[in-house]
């Protein structure tokens, strides 16, 4: 099997050669950003919104990406044709490039563009049917007037901490709490709760405007569901009917169990269930075609 291509700064160049300096700042500092998108079917699911947050983290951290976005999005689609991929990961990450060992980001002239394509099943593996467990950890989410959460930065610290605690517990996610105490969002997805058929979710302050939670919010109103952005804390988690969580790489998940308390009745609820089905139908359907 030849190597996998990584488009590199307008090049297409085996991923052993998609290398960086050691002075990049993204590699030194965590200075810069990152998405995680999918590809289902030959269709890239939510390239234009995906595209559009990648170009708003960099704006958010004064960061000027040095293609405009629909060379982004061209260079997505070719580098999945550059690898005859038609169900795929997609990883788009702009560093602040290189510099000198201080924090200046004006010593770093040019940003560097990586695109990384692969195959990557759901990152889940077998626990889609059963559920997960989940734990609350310790590790609070970065507050919002700290480093915006909204930010999908290289600096992803915050969130590994969290699975580091969550692996020592045993637990297959984290679940964050922000500094108030409120329920926040895993380490990798967001969360959702349902109570006697209304959903709550907390609110995108701080945590991650997902494109899957935007997703999921959709299909549920379609589907004549209340649903709620709010602020919700571990009784509201713990007492609930059903859990999930939705993120580009974690896809749709129930969660069935928190810190040894089972969710509902300890397997995955209708309405999660339902809702499930429903990303899928619109994952295998939709999206910006690879190859025309």
């Amino acid at each position: 099997m030849s190597e996998i291509l990584v488009y590199y700064n307008g090049d297409y160049v085996p991923k052993s050669e998609a290398t960086t300096s050691v002075y990049d700042h993204g590699f030194l500092y965590g200075d810069g950003v990152f998405e995680g998108i999918r590809a289902y079917n030959g269709r890239v699911f939510k390239l234009k919104e995906h595209v559009d947050r990648l170009f708003d983290s960099a704006k958010a951290i004064a960061m000027e990406i040095p293609i405009s976005r629909e060379e982004m999005s061209q260079a997505i689609l070719e580098t999945l044709r550059k690898n005859d991929l038609s169900d795929a990961y997609i990883r788009p990450i702009v560093s602040r490039g290189v510099g000198d060992l201080g924090l200046d980001p004006r010593k770093c002239k040019t940003p560097n563009i990586f695109i990384i394509t692969q195959e990557w099943g759901a990152m889940y593996g077998d626990l889609y049917e059963v559920g997960l467990k989940a734990v609350m950890v310790a590790t609070r989410r970065n507050a919002p007037d700290a480093l915006s959460p909204n930010i999908k930065s290289l600096n992803y610290l915050n969130n590994i901490l969290a699975k580091i605690e969550a692996n020592a517990k045993g637990g297959d996610e984290a679940i964050f709490l922000d500094s108030n105490g409120y329920i926040c969002e895993g380490s990798g997805d967001n969360i959702f709760i349902i109570k006697n058929g209304k959903v709550y979710t907390p609110p995108t302050i701080s945590n991650l405007k997902g494109i899957t939670r935007a997703t999921a919010i959709e299909l549920l109103v379609e589907r004549g569901y209340e649903l709620f952005e709010e602020n919700v804390g571990l009784f509201d988690l713990f007492t609930a009917d059903e859990v999930f969580v939705t993120g580009t790489a974690a896809e749709a998940a129930p969660i069935t169990k928190v810190d040894g308390r089972l969710i509902g009745d300890g397997k995955p609820g209708p309405i999660t269930g339902e809702m499930v089905k429903a990303f899928e139908d619109i994952t295998g359907t939709t999206g910006t075609p690879i190859y025309e």
